[in-house]
């Protein structure tokens, strides 16, 4: 009953000060507000910035590792000149990892390219031709909305089907024609549309994902840039594995593709890897610590104006003590403790700081509103809790001192004042 009774007398002189004194309260607070304002609106614009960017690079999968000729992230040309003359993953080298693999629960090889696609009159000049094996159903998402996926038959026969994207789909079919069962040429060359993929639409990054793809049987592509020799070019092609559940962190696998990738091509104990085995975490983490940088420096912003803040709250504090001296010397002469005191100008000194950072979180709740194209601004209960948390200490800390110096009063002296 004393805490409530202690919280209520606090609540009450608060709102008795916020009340009486309206102006000079509101400028008070007005440097919490702003502070909490420019703390809060950098973490949302940050997080919601990090969450479209990784989102933007979802189609990459999960559980999912990429055997390919260099790591996704180089930092320097020295690094991508030690890379260059690696040897690109093979079919062959596919074979022997889908005839090995034990730990995995998907695999597949693809290659891609730039190709123009026609049909009659119509053409889409930004055709991302994809060739790839029957497991790519299982390490990708596919939502196939019109036809259907690739047959085993078909894709060890090298068939010339091909799964369309919505992109390729409008422009070779502009009237809304059916265009499964219907002929389309690539390179001059005649395929069979037997599917059409769901419609994703840009990402945040202006990724089209599936949307430009034109997927066709990995042997199907490879007769592209088959030479004169009869020797395949398989320049750029990457397999991917999909790993097993319970495989946390997928190290299992990585271990067993890297003892049958160094053993393929006979590599001995002290030779260095050459190939790459990638991780799509390994981009999120990049992307995580530049946004880190930007979230420290708009802390350091924010900072500045939170302590303008407390200095505002300190100084309604110290007001507050001085005209309230002479009831907080019949406070103490009627038996209030020191401790009592205390936290009843501490309580206060809260209350109007969290006041202020809620004045804050309601203006980054407004900003939230403002179309920012692609860009997608959410303001979190996280960043509703770092908002509030933060005024808690401000007002904490800025009205410590003028609590300490109330609770320490004479009480004869205070009554005398």
């Amino acid at each position: 009953m004393l805490v409530l009774k202690l919280i209520f007398e606090s609540f009450r002189f608060a709102w008795n000060a916020l009340r009486t004194n309206i102006l000079r309260t509101t400028l008070s607070l007005l440097g919490v507000t702003i502070g909490i304002f420019a703390i809060i609106t950098v973490f949302t614009l940050v997080d919601s910035l990090e969450k479209n960017v990784k989102d933007s690079f979802s189609f990459l999968g999960s559980d999912i590792l990429y055997i390919s000729k260099m790591p996704f992230i180089i930092k320097s040309r020295e690094e991508w000149l030690s890379y260059r003359n690696r040897p690109n993953p093979s079919f062959a080298e596919f074979e022997v990892l889908q005839k090995r693999l034990t730990t995995n629960t998907g695999l597949s090889i693809s290659s891609s390219a730039n190709a123009i696609a026609t049909r009659e009159n119509n053409s889409y000049n930004e055709t991302s031709l994809l060739g790839a094996s029957y497991g790519y159903k299982d390490v990708t998402e596919l939502e196939i909305i019109q036809g259907r996926y690739f047959s085993n038959n078909e894709m060890s026969s090298s068939s010339n089907v091909v799964i369309i994207g919505d992109e390729v789909r409008k422009a070779l079919f502009p009237n809304n024609e059916f265009p499964v069962g219907k002929e389309i040429k690539i390179r001059n060359r005649k395929f069979l549309v037997i599917g059409v993929l769901k419609r994703e639409g840009e990402s945040f990054l202006g990724f089209s994902s599936k949307d430009p793809l034109a997927i066709i049987p990995y042997g199907s592509y490879r007769k592209f840039f088959t030479t004169g020799t009869g020797r395949s070019n398989e320049v750029g092609s990457t397999i991917i594995v999909k790993g097993l559940e319970e495989d946390l962190g997928l190290l299992e696998l990585e271990g067993e593709i890297t003892g049958i990738m160094r053993t393929r091509r006979g590599l001995k104990p002290k030779e260095e890897d050459n190939f790459s085995i990638n991780r799509p975490e390994a981009i999120a983490n990049e992307i995580g610590q530049v946004f880190d940088i930007l979230s420290i420096a708009g802390t350091i912003i924010g900072g500045f104006s939170i302590l303008i803040g407390g200095f505002g709250i300190a100084n309604i504090m110290f007001v507050s003590v001085k005209e309230r001296t002479n009831i907080i010397g019949i406070q103490k002469s009627l038996g209030a403790k020191n401790y009592f005191i205390l936290f009843q100008f501490l309580f206060e000194a809260v209350f109007l700081s969290v006041i202020g950072g809620l004045g804050g979180l309601l203006l980054v709740y407004f900003v939230t509103f403002i179309p920012l194209g692609s860009l997608v601004v959410t303001l979190t209960a996280k960043n509703i809790a770092i908002g509030l948390g933060v005024s808690t200490v401000i007002g904490t800390v800025s009205g410590i001192i003028p609590a300490a110096l109330a609770a320490r009063l004479d009480p004869v002296i205070a009554i005398r004042a």
